[in-house]
């Protein structure tokens, strides 16, 4: 894999900006002289399961730790409010729930600052969030579609190749499992992957009882979504 840290210290540096009291935590220097970077989990209101998939992120950190060149700092996701300055410390942020998302005036005003200055929002459906996240995602942008993303996209093809698509982890209502994307200045920054529950994928195996060809394809998808994100 070839380094990819131009891209991550372009966004780091266009959040620090919005972030100048805070110590940018996910620019922590690494042990080997670069660069790490966290992932943070988005704690939303509404009455959704915000805090769900509790091993997912874990075990990806484990991943990107173990079969990537990208120096992930620490071994789990900090938690993150969408109104919080905090939220600038992070380019990498994930959601994810069964019920309602809602965020207030402050927070969507936060929200999209954040994404515009070089952040990037992964949001897993895992199973009735979409309804609550696509309003949310009108409010906060008006002037964007939440479109579908093709199967050709480079985020389906590096480091591991995906022609399909995203993969099918638990069954939902049986369709096709679809990536959604928002493009923010020719730049894909919001990614939802809806009738897919990658998140449950990455969850450790005695949670789900997934077998290990759906984990393994979850865990894969979700190491293009961050490499893609650091990279683009």
């Amino acid at each position: 894999m070839t380094p990819w840290p131009h891209r991550l210290l372009a966004s780091l540096a266009a959040l620090a900006l919005l972030a100048a009291l805070h110590a940018p935590a996910a620019a922590a220097p690494s042990a080997a002289g670069g660069r790490s970077f966290g992932i943070a989990r988005l704690k939303y209101g509404g009455g959704g399961d915000w805090y769900g998939n509790q091993t997912s992120l874990r075990n990806l950190f484990s991943a990107l730790r173990h079969r990537t060149a990208i120096p992930v700092s620490g071994d789990d996701a900090a938690v993150v409010e969408p109104g919080s300055a905090g939220l600038f410390q992070f380019p990498f942020v994930f959601a994810a729930g069964h019920g309602n998302i809602k965020f207030t005036e402050a927070e969507g005003a936060n929200l999209r600052r954040w994404i515009d200055s070089g952040g990037f929002l992964w949001v897993d459906d895992d199973f009735g969030l979409a309804p609550s996240f696509r309003r949310e995602m009108k409010k906060l942008f008006p002037d964007a579609e939440l479109v579908e993303i093709p199967f050709d996209h480079a985020i389906f093809r590096e480091p591991y190749p995906f022609p399909a698509g995203l993969p099918k982890v638990h069954e939902h209502d049986g369709g096709p499992a679809k990536a959604f994307g928002i493009v923010r200045d020719g730049r894909l920054a919001v990614f939802f992957s809806f009738d897919s529950d990658l998140g449950d994928g990455l969850e450790d195996e005695d949670v789900h009882k997934d077998p290990p060809e759906k984990r393994e394809a979850a865990l894969r998808m979700a190491i293009n979504i961050v490499q893609y994100a650091l990279t683009h």
